[in-house]
């Protein structure tokens, strides 16, 4: 049986509601959009040189399918009924080297993909399944996008220190859980960031040390990076705000409208609000599968705590289909735990701690 793939790898199209957008007067600057590597197999068709593979054995078979680099549930197969399902959700793409040493020690070095701002370096490999990592501000659309370099065998630049597109950041390397010098990879992320109070929330909900603090991992929803990629190469005028717009929608949340009558999140991604907000008295909130946001509409029905409006029916139950974060079947389904607490991230609706 084949593997059924949850989420798109490649490829691209605009969604009605997007391709109906009227283009604003003030249009975004193109982006200057570049791969982090030398390696452009991504643009040849040649994906299986771009991935870099994992070891998988499923049923006593043992494959290295270049599709579990990808962005999406390409990981850990399980078998439903006649069909084999990919559950494993992955966040960002595997890029594989394209230069080694006579040891096989990666030789790439790895570069910003666009113009920005390092923001964060995490330089002790062991404090983060990231290993050695970069984190990347771009300002696109008067707002902050955030590109995120792991894995790296070394970083050679500062937080603060000011990047243009194809500026190198360090080198490929294998740091991290789960590697080795074999499937040596720069895992890239292009990301936004959930909550300025990433910190306060994990206590909250019993996390561990955050070494990392607002850049840490689970507080930036990354998008299909290589779909951007290849949306970018086909219309570079393309803005970041357009392809987020093409997401396909999986579920909605209903939250309140805060006291503030905003959220802060709004506030940062302007252009994330589909429709007028000024007598909003709740907000449905668009996810898709992976669970990274699409819009925020506003809402005239009340709500006193968030509540999942609508699911895609799907006869496979939706926690596959969506990293947990909704459980049910068909169209009976809710926010799991999981989900509640990324909703609560994402709204900042949980205790802030005393400033120290």
């Amino acid at each position: 049986m084949p593997f059924r793939f949850l989420a798109p790898i490649l490829g691209f199209a605009l969604t009605s509601g997007a391709s109906a957008q009227q283009v604003p007067a003030d249009t975004p600057q193109p982006i200057d959009l570049r791969l982090p590597t030398e390696n452009t197999h991504l643009f040849s068709g040649e994906p299986e040189k771009f991935y870099m593979y994992v070891d998988r054995n499923f049923e006593g078979q043992h494959s290295k399918p270049w599709e579990a680099g990808s962005f999406g549930f390409v990981r850990t197969p399980i078998r439903v009924n006649e069909d084999v399902v990919l559950t494993k959700f992955h966040e960002g793409i595997d890029i594989a080297p394209i230069k080694r040493d006579a040891a096989g020690n990666p030789l790439d070095l790895v570069s910003s993909i666009a113009d920005g701002t390092v923001v964060h370096i995490s330089p002790l490999a062991g404090r983060s399944n990231y290993g050695k990592y970069v984190v990347v501000e771009h300002r696109w659309e008067n707002s902050s996008v955030y590109s995120l370099y792991a894995h790296l065998s070394k970083i050679t630049v500062n937080p603060g220190d000011a990047v243009k597109a194809g500026s190198v950041l360090g080198q490929m390397g294998f740091t991290g859980d789960g590697i080795n010098r074999e499937r040596s990879h720069v895992h890239l992320e292009i990301t936004f960031l959930m909550s300025r109070h990433f910190d306060d929330w994990q206590k909250n909900f019993g996390g561990g040390i955050n070494y990392q603090g607002v850049f840490n991992g689970m507080n930036l929803a990354g998008v299909p990076a290589a779909e951007f990629y290849l949306a970018h190469k086909a219309k570079p005028e393309l803005s970041f705000s357009e392809y987020v717009r093409s997401v396909p929608v999986y579920f909605k949340v209903s939250v309140p409208a805060p006291p503030t009558g905003t959220f802060d999140f709004i506030e940062r991604y302007p252009w994330i609000v589909q429709g007028d907000a000024k007598d909003a008295v709740s907000w449905d909130i668009a996810f898709s599968a992976t669970g990274h946001p699409i819009a925020f509409i506003p809402g005239t029905k009340p709500v006193v705590a968030p509540i999942l409006s609508s699911i895609r029916p799907s006869a496979i139950p939706h926690r596959m289909l969506t990293r947990g974060l909704v459980i049910g079947e068909g169209n009976q389904a809710s926010l799991s735990p999981n989900g509640k607490k990324l909703v609560a991230l994402l709204t900042d609706d949980f205790p802030k701690l005393p400033a120290r």
